[in-house]
């Protein structure tokens, strides 16, 4: 699975780390995360990050 980075932060998405503190399981692929996903770092939504 492929990384993505958020592109006003810098922080990056790994999928087999997922987010835990927001209730995404590692595995889960950036193209199954909920539409309202907001970047933890600095709240940008899902067109804000491009793939690693």
């Amino acid at each position: 699975m492929e990384k993505y980075v958020c592109t006003l932060c810098t922080w990056v998405y790994d999928p087999n780390v997922g987010v835990p503190e927001m209730g995404i399981p590692a595995g889960t692929p950036f193209e199954k995360l909920p539409d309202d996903f907001l970047c933890p770092a600095c709240l940008a939504d899902k067109s804000a990050f491009v793939k690693v």
